[in-house]
């Protein structure tokens, strides 16, 4: 893929009218799957994307969370109506989870054979095993957000004052705290496992590097850190927050005493609401507050402009990006419900 500036980036539009709540690709990179604040889960075949998104009625009422499924190539959308879904990349649906009156807030999976989800302090942890009753693990505060580790053995759990990590495979253990005092909100885990990263209501992060105990605080931001990704070697923590994609290095003992890398954006322009790195280069997607979207390297002035503002209406943010995991596309979704697909094969 060439950084070289470009002037217009060809691609796919469609307008869906909901808030674009998460995008994923299947792992064989032929599919987009998108669920929406409509309630709809839509697919995208890339190999006949001229005929647009399938859509699929799932939720009455919003869809709240998506994440890829521990079924390989299957997906689960959470809703506000409390049921978890799964959906098939051919249309088919199984509800795996009902909690009535409950919202569905957050979701994740593994391929190693788990699911999680949350509803207020709960958790939900589900093995593969069928018939197996799923457990409950019950927090202080509301939770934040749910990260699995990369080995796919330990659940990350965000809440108030503190990050919980706990062993999936183990019913009756505890949970290692990791406290900062704070509403910790979104989670993630660097890709060596060593690494938990938090986002947090004040404008910052904190992250905790598990091999000694030792924890840092990430701050200086203008606004609500509403996304973050590692890059795939794990060198770099690409953020969202600010006027630029804030890109905090891990190399060398973490980011302890280091400025983070900038690129792309402009002082006191729109925020970056949206970041998604590259699965296979070191390269990085963010989506701005006002619609654009672009792909840079940290540190470096070329950026390469994906999309600028897809519509004119109000709150057009980009609120989700995902990549396939070959990294030839990248899907972009709006608040308003804009959906960009862009294919760098055809790129020159």
């Amino acid at each position: 893929m060439s950084l070289a500036p470009l002037v217009e980036t060809k691609g796919m539009s469609w307008f869906a009218d909901a808030y674009t709540i998460g995008a994923y690709a299947t792992p064989d990179s032929r599919y987009f799957v998108c669920n929406f604040g409509d309630g709809t889960v839509r697919i995208l075949d890339l190999t006949a994307a001229a005929d647009g998104f399938k859509v699929i009625e799932v939720h009455k009422g919003s869809a709240m969370c998506l994440s890829p499924d521990m079924v390989k190539g299957a997906f689960l959308s959470g809703g506000d109506d409390g049921k978890l879904v799964k959906i098939d990349v051919d249309g088919a649906t199984e509800v795996v989870a009902d909690l009535g009156r409950k919202w569905v807030e957050h979701v994740t999976a593994t391929e190693t054979g788990y699911r999680a989800y949350a509803s207020g302090k709960d958790v939900f942890i589900q093995g593969k095993k069928k018939g197996d009753e799923p457990r409950k693990v019950t927090h202080a505060s509301s939770v934040g957000g749910l990260a699995i580790n990369p080995k796919g053995r330990r659940l990350a759990v965000s809440h108030y004052d503190s990050v919980s990590l706990w062993w999936l495979a183990t019913k009756d253990g505890q949970a290692q705290a990791l406290p900062w005092k704070g509403s910790h909100l979104q989670v993630t885990w660097s890709p060596d496992g060593d690494y938990v990263v938090s986002t947090m209501q004040e404008n910052s992060l904190h992250g905790w590097r598990l091999s000694d105990g030792q924890h840092f605080r990430m701050e200086g931001y203008g606004a609500k850190i509403r996304a973050l990704s590692f890059v795939k070697r794990g060198q770099f923590l690409a953020t969202g927050g600010a006027d630029t994609v804030i890109c905090w290095p891990f190399t060398g003992g973490g980011p302890m005493g280091k400025a983070p890398q900038e690129f792309g954006g402009m002082m006191n322009g729109p925020p970056v609401t949206c970041v998604a790195a590259h699965p296979k280069m070191d390269v990085i997607a963010a989506g701005f507050e006002n619609g654009k979207v672009i792909v840079g390297q940290p540190g470096s002035p070329r950026v390469m402009p994906i999309a600028e503002p897809f519509t004119d209406k109000e709150n057009s943010a980009v609120s989700v990006l995902a990549w396939t995991p070959d990294g030839d596309r990248l899907l972009a979704g709006t608040e308003n419900g804009d959906v960009h697909v862009v294919d760098f094969r055809a790129i020159s």
